[in-house]
């Protein structure tokens, strides 16, 4: 079910109610709870103020108690736990009006010393939890803390007083309402967490920041003396350096008696060599006068250099106190009588006191004042006294009125009044006769001034996001001075032309993202450029006399009428209409340059469009074309776009007649060969980037490439090659991407070595089976071979510095000896299969009816800025977590929410079954969380979440998407896309742009807020609220066995690749790992330049949501024509710690991991597989309808069948291994299985333990006595505890620190998520730790303490007793025998099984093939007992 749109914006509401509130009162919720006016009266947002039952008659309130406490370290606050007592709790439950406010203390700024101002300061109370109700006033509580006033500040940015009369209590819960908090029980437990400090943060004193004391005054005593000669002597005077200027008294200790005042714009301040820590201070012009200060100290001495210097370099006498959270200008200011532009946005000015506004007419000079974003609520009519002002900033002010006064400003140029809620202008206001600029946008006029007729020197009228619903071109042809009209984003509908007259000015006119059906501009004589793109628009008519640019895209355009031919037409964009033929008229233009017509209904193109002479640009991509016209002769074409057509081929003459064409694409056609590049052996060919995706080209093509010798981009992948000819490819020379994905290569020729430029090979997806020659390119960054048939790579003795991501995962039969890895060691990002093992506690991983694959490319990005998240088993039945991260350009948000945010869902789905509480909550709190980093940063994410019914836990599966910003997810049902997201982007969602536009936001021309970003919705960027909100769009779909498989994506997917081509592509690559990577490799193909994030899930669902399937006897393959598929001894659908290699879960290595801490034991297991000519035996798989009589993967004793041999037992490793050097009988090519997590250093190992990712992984089900819980509880307080249990798990304990539990008696406690798997994290490096449990040894060394202390020694062999599996009528005598022999030998036989193996989630396990029985003897039999030896 899709959340309502009204449970969306309770900041929209906030912000529409603003609209009506009149001057003089405060909006307290949605960020306006920081609007200053005087008498407030708070107006609730979205909460009650009833008062609770404790509140006094008198004011509605009660506070009960303050408690004094000092912060936890540096940042983080006292953990709830620790904050109240029973009594506060109940008083706090007995209503949910009360709260708790933390006050902060700020920090008191003294009066200087004689060495100046000080960082130091008087500490106060560190932190102070008052208890209150909603109705307690500031003025109440400083009452009752002998306080003076209390100030308020969001998101880290600017600290406002709050009035007497506003809440604080009333203000946090607006703010907690406007966010997305819904339920009042919840705003009051959000309100008291001490993460929310980073959104929203009560001081009890204004804190002072001795950097912004710095630049705005310096004051100190100071030995001064005038003059250059030594006729003055130096004496102790106070010194101020204020402005522009320096001030000096003339007695030591006060300004009184003279002030003497040094003007520095345009003077000079320099170092005075022969005394220590003496400046000069020189004013300008002839009459210069000359200080010299000597100060105390090196720190005053650099801070008065510092600011001095700045002072002086200035050409103009201007002071900026932008974003200082002033109140008023310093008064030392007014002595600056030269000051001519003054700086005061993003402030509180405040009108009263030494330094108000009432104050500022004294500076006599004063020509621009910039008093935008300063919360005033009315217009400061005071600075109409200042006479000299050419230039008023007076932007997002909450201003409603005008004042007439205003006419008294005769030497106003401009006037910037965006951004408030004006309606009308005073008539005063067309006296200025000298205004040429005048900023209108964003306010509430619904016609154009008629005033603006008098304003003739103003040429551009700015009236964006306005309501003015009809445009009457007779208005403008009375304003014969306007030439550019911009009136976007204004909801209209009609544009009138009633009379013939001609409106000869205007020649520019933006009306994009309006509501036009229709537009006829023919009596727009005269105009040059039009955008009038994101209409509605039909028709289009114009006049073509003086036309030089057309935007009209994403209309419903199926023709354009331009009378007379625009000869001066150069640019003309129609992309996403519905014309099915070019008008006659374009192919008659003289001047076009540049034409984009994608995304329309064309079958052809003009042939006298394609031979124009001047046409250096063509964009028709996404048509229905069947054939481009032939080139007649030479044309100046550099660039051509064909993609996504029907071409069975391309002009002959292409290449040899348009000798200037750098950039073809001619992907996803149907071309079975392309045009040669010259009719010669010759050729003169410039072709640069040439993009062939998606075709059916041969290796033929390979010959008619070698003309192009200046390529340096070729994109040929998913064709039909089965080769590439060597002797063509080393004609190449200058090649930099190589992409040849998705063919049936099997081997790229060595002659790649010749591309000296290579930096990016990209091959994934074919057969190849060596290794190729490109480790000794000097420039190779990227290399991806992933999903081919590798065997072993052949290395050089170094590899290039500049190789930053090696990617090898898919290839199944990889053996790397540890000299390779030794030499891999340096790449950031190295991507290798994990090993494919199971642990104890993970038996319901086979019953998982999903598997999933992902890709990431950072594309021309230098960093990836894109994070996933893919959890196969989540929780602790049959649930799945699936998520995307973008953070466009920072990486920082996206790798935080990957960490958090499956705990966060854990946690929130303890407390409600409802899906849009559940999801909606865990975005909200995943973006508290964020911190400081979500102050300023921020992240599209999408969170998909599988699983059943609460009430219903055996019944059918549902999915719930969640999401916010520009990431995506669509459902592949019966072979149809269908869309689960939202994509909340202000051109694509008219009801968030109108949301945006009532909060008074400014969005810019890109259709950004604020300049900033296009997205209405986002986890971080709190500093853009009101106008971004983190709360998600949620949407709940039943799942159903038409489901094939769930695709999401960022925006950069999307934007190239279509719901319909992603649901078709998938579908003919069945792995889903492959399949990702297809879809990141098409859209490069087709464009796309930014980080790309694709996970595709396979979903598995039967008719009753039932997961059982019987066992399989053979796999299917990769993908398309069948390849021989190795024998994996863990297959099927992956889960949390374990996924097998059609997942497309990687192990990334680091470059911090050194050769020294890959030993030996870890060198050579890199594969997640074992090579094998035998047939792949599946699992059979089991859901929670009908699961396996298993506990935690072992065998209940009686649950199945006995084994061949029921009196013998195996030997199994304590924990998975990671083996790819295996012999014909199973068995790795050591005598001994090496553990993971231990590395060989010499004669000892090290066993490394990362205490971030330790795993506990918990499963409900049977119920073991309380005893057996305390016994495990107790082990784990051992350091090297070694515990046996019967029937039962492997309780072992590392140190203290690693604890690994898996019980299905523990059933009160909750999996983690972020402490069993990293989720894919991002290191320090840039690699990626791989999303499940069980980690790569190499990623733990990464993680653990590099530290003595972090490694503990171990015997340099296994414990005989590790891991063995007795059955009961032995296990007396198995006892005996361990005790009376020595340890077994190396060659005591051995296995590779993990005590997950699938064989043990069989009732009746099925027999080994004769090739993979583990060693010589009897087959295995079933687990009964396990014993364990921790290390």
């Amino acid at each position: 079910m899709a959340m309502e749109d009204e449970d969306n914006a309770a900041a929209a509401a906030a912000a529409a109610a603003a609209t009506d509130t009149p001057a003089g009162t405060t909006k307290a919720g949605s960020g306006a709870c920081i609007d200053r006016q005087p008498d407030t009266a708070v107006r609730q947002a979205g909460l009650s103020q009833t008062a609770g039952p404790g509140a006094r008659a008198a004011t509605g309130i009660r506070v009960l108690k303050q408690r004094n406490m000092k912060r936890n370290g540096s940042r983080g606050c006292v953990t709830r736990k620790t904050r109240f007592g029973s009594r506060e709790r109940d008083w706090l439950k007995g209503d949910t009006q009360r709260g708790c406010v933390c006050l902060y203390g700020g920090t008191v700024d003294p009066q200087p010393p004689a060495s100046g101002p000080q960082a130091s300061s008087t500490p106060q109370t560190d932190l102070q939890l008052v208890l209150c109700s909603t109705r307690t006033t500031v003025e109440e509580l400083c009452a009752q803390r002998d306080g003076q006033g209390l100030y308020v500040q969001l998101h880290g940015d600017l600290i406002r007083r709050l009035d007497p009369s506003e809440r604080p209590l009333q203000i946090l819960y607006n703010y907690l309402a406007s966010m997305g908090y819904a339920d009042h029980v919840r705003v009051q437990q959000e309100a008291a967490n001490s993460d929310l400090s980073c959104l929203i943060r009560f001081y009890s004193e204004h804190p002072v920041n001795a950097d912004q004391q710095e630049r705005t005054l310096l004051k100190g005593v100071f030995s001064v003396r005038k003059g250059k000669t030594q006729l003055h002597k130096w004496a102790e005077r106070k010194v101020i350096l204020c402005g522009t200027c320096l001030i000096v008294a003339s007695v030591k200790d006060s300004l009184t008696g003279k002030l003497h005042i040094l003007p520095l714009v345009g003077g000079k301040v320099e170092e005075v060599k022969r005394r220590q820590h003496c400046l000069m201070f020189s004013s300008a012009g002839s009459q210069a006068q000359t200080y010299f200060v000597n100060f105390d100290t090196l720190a005053d001495y650099q801070r008065w250099h510092r600011q001095a210097s700045k002072v002086v370099s200035q050409t103009v006498s201007m002071v900026d106190l932008s974003c200082y959270s002033l109140e008023a200008v310093p008064e030392y200011l007014f002595y600056s009588q030269d000051i001519t532009h003054l700086n005061l946005r993003h402030n509180f000015m405040s009108l009263q006191g030494p330094g108000g506004l009432l104050n500022l007419p004294r500076f006599s000079q004063l020509k621009s004042l910039n008093l935008s974003h300063n919360r005033l609520g009315v217009f400061p009519e005071c600075v109409c006294e200042i006479l000299t002002l050419t230039e008023l900033n007076l932007s997002c002010n909450n201003l409603h009125i005008v004042p007439v006064q205003i006419g008294n400003l005769q030497s106003l140029q401009t006037l910037s009044l965006d951004g408030n809620h004006l309606s009308s202008l005073p008539e005063e206001l067309g006296g200025l006769s000298q205004l040429n600029g005048l900023g209108l946008s964003f306010n509430n006029f619904s016609h154009i001034p008629a005033l603006l007729e008098r304003l003739s020197a103003v040429d551009k009228l700015a009236m964006a996001g306005n309501r003015v619903e009809t445009l009457e071109l007779c208005t403008l042809a009375r304003m014969s001075h306007l030439k550019s009209i911009d009136l976007r984003l204004n909801g209209l509908r009609w544009v009138k032309s009633e009379s013939l007259e001609a409106v000869s000015q205007v020649t520019q006119l933006d009306l994009r993202d309006n509501c036009l059906d229709t537009l006829d501009l023919s009596s727009i004589c005269n105009l040059e450029t039009l955008h009038c793109q994101r209409n509605q628009l039909g028709t289009l008519t114009l006049s073509g006399f003086t036309l030089r640019m057309l935007h009209a895209g994403s209309n419903r355009l199926t023709t354009v009428n331009i009378y007379p031919v625009p000869n001066q037409l150069t640019h003309m964009e129609l992309s996403q209409n519905l014309l099915e033929y070019l008008p006659d008229w374009v192919c008659d233009c003289r001047k076009i340059e540049m034409l984009d017509v994608t995304h329309n209904l064309l079958s052809e193109l003009p042939s006298r469009l394609l031979n124009s002479l001047s046409l250096r640009k063509l964009l028709a991509g996404n048509n229905r074309l069947q054939r481009v016209p032939d080139l007649l002769d030479h044309v100046p074409l550099e660039a051509l776009d064909l993609q996504h057509n029907k071409l069975a081929e391309l002009p002959e003459s292409l290449f040899y007649k348009a000798l200037n064409l750098k950039f073809l694409n001619a992907s996803a056609n149907a071309l079975e060969n392309i045009p040669p590049s010259s009719q010669s052996e010759e050729s003169l060919s410039t072709l640069q980037e040439l993009y062939l995706t998606g075709n059916n080209l041969n290796e033929d093509c390979g010959a008619l490439l070698v003309g192009h010798q200046n390529l340096r981009v070729l994109h040929i992948a998913y064709n039909r090659l089965l080769s590439f000819p060597a002797s063509k490819l080393s004609k190449l020379e200058l090649l930099e991407e190589l992409n040849l994905s998705g063919n049936k290569l099997k081997t790229i020729p060595s002659t790649v070595s010749s591309c000296k430029r290579l930096h990016t090979l990209i091959a994934h997806s074919n057969h190849i089976t060596v290794f190729p020659e490109i480790l000794n390119l000097p420039e190779i960054k990227l290399v991806d071979l992933s999903c081919n048939e590798l065997t072993e790579i052949q290395l050089p003795d170094s590899l290039p510095a500049t190789l930053q991501e090696l990617d090898l995962t898919g290839n199944s039969s990889l053996m790397l000896e540890h000299k390779t890895l030794n030499l891999f060691s340096h790449i950031t990002t190295l991507k290798l299969d994990q090993k494919s093992s199971m642990t104890a506690g993970d038996s319901l991983s086979a019953s998982t009816p999903w598997n999933h694959g992902y890709a990431e490319m950072s594309g021309q990005r230098n960093k990836l800025c894109v994070s996933l998240l893919t959890v196969d088993q989540f929780g602790d039945g049959v649930e799945a977590c699936y998520g995307i991260f973008d953070g466009d350009r920072n990486e920082e948000v996206p790798r935080l929410l990957q960490c958090t945010m499956g705990d966060v869902l854990c946690e929130e789905l303890q407390h409600s079954s409802i899906d849009n509480v559940y999801m909606c909550n865990t975005f909200l709190t995943s973006h508290r969380k964020l911190g400081m980093a979500g102050q300023k940063l921020g992240a599209s994410a999408l969170l998909c979440y599988i699983h059943h019914k609460p009430s219903d836990p055996g019944g059918y599966l549902s999915l719930t998407v969640a999401n916010v910003g520009t990431c995506q997810a669509v459902l592949c049902r019966d072979g149809r896309p269908v869309p689960l997201s939202k994509v909340f982007s202000l051109e694509n969602c008219t009801e968030e742009m109108e949301r945006v536009k009532l909060s008074k936001a400014i969005i810019t021309e890109d259709n950004k807020v604020s300049g900033v970003t296009c997205c209405s919705r986002l986890l971080g960027c709190s500093y853009l609220s009101p106008w971004v909100l983190p709360k998600p769009w949620v949407h709940t779909e039943p799942l159903c066995s038409q489901d094939e498989f769930l695709i999401m994506g960022n925006r950069a997917l999307f934007e190239w690749v279509s719901y319909q081509e992603a649901v078709c592509t998938v579908q003919v690559v069945r792995d889903p790992r492959a399949a990702a990577k297809k879809l990141c490799s098409l859209a490069q193909s087709y464009g796309c330049k930014d980080n790309i994030g694709a996970v595709v899930v396979s979903l598995h669902i039967g008719e009753d949501s039932c997961t059982c399937e019987p066992p399989v006897s053979t796999t299917e393959p990769r993908g398309p024509p069948p390849a021989p598929v190795p024998v994996p001894l863990t297959p099927g659908p992956s889960d949390l710690a374990t996924l097998s290699t059609s997942s497309g879960i990687v192990s990334e290595f680091s470059s911090e991991t050194s050769a020294s801490e890959v030993g030996s034991e870890a060198g050579s297991t890199a594969s997640d597989e074992h090579q094998s000519s035998g047939l792949a035996f599946r699992p059979e798989r089991r859901c929670s309808l009908h699961p396996a009589t298993t506990l935690c993967g072992i065998m209940v004793p009686g649950s199945a069948g006995t084994g061949a041999n029921p009196g013998l037992f195996q030997r199994q490793p304590s924990c998975a291994t990671f083996s790819s050097n295996q012999s014909d009988n199973g068995l790795d090519s050591d005598d001994e299985a090496p553990l993971e997590g231990v590395i060989s250093n010499g004669s000892k190992l090290e066993v490394e333990v990362d205490i971030h990712c330790c795993a506990f992984q918990l499963r409900s089900g049977s119920h073991e006595s309380r005893k057996d819980f305390d016994l495990e509880k107790r082990s784990s307080d051992y350091p090297n505890g070694k515990m046996r249990r019967q029937n039962s798990v492997v309780v072992s304990a590392t140190n203290g620190c690693l604890l690994a539990v898996c019980g299905r008696e523990i059933a009160d406690l909750k999996k983690s998520p972020s402490t069993s798997s990293l989720f894919g994290k991002k290191l320090s490096n840039g690699s990626v730790v791989a999303p499940e449990d069980s980690h790569n040894l190499i990623e733990v060394a990464l993680e653990a303490p590099k530290k003595k202390s972090g490694y503990f020694t171990a015997p340099a062999q296994q414990d005989p007793e590790d891991q063995l599996i007795v059955p009961p009528s032995l296990e007396q005598e198995v006892r005996e025998q361990l005790r009376g022999q020595s340890p077994l030998g190396s060659s005591a036989p051995s296995t590779t099984l993990s005590l997950k193996d699938p064989v043990w989630d069989h009732p009746h396990p099925p027999a080994f093939p004769s090739n993979m029985v583990p060693g010589p003897g009897p087959a295995p039999i079933l687990q009964q007992e396990v014993y364990d030896t921790a290390l």
